[in-house]
């Protein structure tokens, strides 16, 4: 049997596939080289630093190379090291860029939004290069580096709150959308979510956490909490989550103190049903990270917060204060912080009525519960114009 010739269409169409795998060939060798430049330069950006702990991901990868590099940049170094470590950084923005440019191109996008990570910069530039409409969106209460550096570039950056509008040079291009949070915190009343984690009194409830991973400062603090708890006969009950991290030494402590006498302290690895726990609560005790504030403001819950010292830019501590601006947390550092005052913070709060329900209501008034609605609104603004 002869080979038959192709049709002039069959033609076109193998030319486009043969030119699509050139330049997602080209896109995948932008990446690698950009991921291979980071590999080889990281021990000389960094010293002794070499292991990121998520550099089995790409865009984790990226990000923390990126991020690294400009703090090692600020650093007090000498001019030729700063003068090598922009180079470096240089390339690899631009070789992201240039990768973001030829997804952009194959994928023929409608819109492109950022979420404020390191990984958003070279596809929302490129976009904006492009003439496509672009978006970012910022949870924290100050813009990050990202942020910042793709101000000039975004239509519209998408943020958290009113007041998160004065950190910005183009002020009309805010929109005011809030942060997401999942449907299931709106679920149950406060009522409801009692009596699902069977309580059979009116004894207020108390929610701590500090991460997933656990915060081994923090979690010491709340041993003496504990202690302070059993001390005053548990005037309230209590769910607090340890974290991964310090699990098997707080479990150690806990039965060295023979501790909890009660079942109003629940002292858990990690709190798997939190929609249920946080809709129950009547105070927090937490960090100030973006997500876990829309949930608070969504849900108007008074909370103590002691803001991370180890994020970017002191972020949580100034979203905190956002929040201890308006009425609606106790701010206290991590370097103050204590157990004896947390307890006392917390009890201030419960022990004063008009007090917490002054606290909830600043709370609920900066939350946005239809946040992924706006966002929805804003991005498809943009597409239809």
């Amino acid at each position: 049997m002869g080979l038959r010739k192709l049709t002039q269409w069959e033609e076109t169409v193998a030319k486009q596939e043969q030119k699509q795998s050139r330049l997602m060939s080209v896109a995948i060798v932008c990446v690698i080289a950009m991921c291979a430049v980071l590999w080889l330069v990281q021990d000389k950006l960094y010293g002794d630093v070499v292991q990121t702990g998520t550099a089995t991901y790409l865009g984790a990868f990226t990000g923390a190379g990126i991020g690294r590099a400009l703090r090692s940049i600020k650093e007090k170094e000498s001019a030729e090291k700063q003068k090598r470590n922009g180079k470096i950084l240089v390339w690899i923005l631009f070789l992201l860029v240039i990768g973001g440019a030829i997804f952009l191109k194959e994928f023929r996008l409608t819109a492109v939004i950022g979420t404020g990570g390191y990984a958003s910069y070279p596809m929302v530039k490129a976009a904006a290069r492009a003439h496509l409409p672009t978006a970012v969106h910022e949870s924290n209460m100050v813009p990050g580096l990202t942020t910042k550096m793709l101000e000039n570039y975004a239509d519209v950056i998408m943020v958290g709150f009113e007041d998160c509008r004065q950190h910005y040079k183009h002020p009309e291009r805010i929109a005011v959308t809030g942060t997401p949070v999942r449907g299931d915190f709106f679920r149950l009343s406060r009522e409801e979510a009692r009596k699902k984690l069977g309580f059979d009194d009116e004894a207020p409830l108390v929610v701590s956490f500090w991460g997933s991973l656990g915060a081994s400062h923090m979690n010491e603090c709340m041993v003496d909490f504990f202690r302070r708890e059993d001390a005053e006969g548990y005037p309230f009950r209590h769910i607090h989550a340890v974290g991964k991290g310090g699990w098997e030494a707080m479990e150690q402590k806990l039965r060295e103190l023979g501790l909890p006498k009660s079942d109003r302290l629940d002292v858990r690895q990690y709190i798997y049903d939190m929609d249920v726990v946080m809709a129950a609560a009547d105070v927090v005790l937490c960090r100030a990270g973006a997500s876990t504030i829309s949930e608070l403001t969504a849900l108007g819950k008074p909370t103590v917060m002691v803001p991370s010292p180890y994020v970017t830019n002191n972020h949580q501590e100034k979203n905190a204060r956002l929040l201890e601006k308006h009425g609606g947390a106790v701010v206290i550092t991590e370097p103050e912080s204590t157990g004896d005052g947390l307890y006392k913070a917390v009890e201030a709060i419960l022990s004063d009525n008009g007090k917490r329900i002054s606290m909830a209501r600043a709370m609920k008034e900066l939350g946005i519960p239809d946040a992924t609605a706006r966002i929805y609104d804003t991005v498809m603004a943009l597409v239809r114009k």
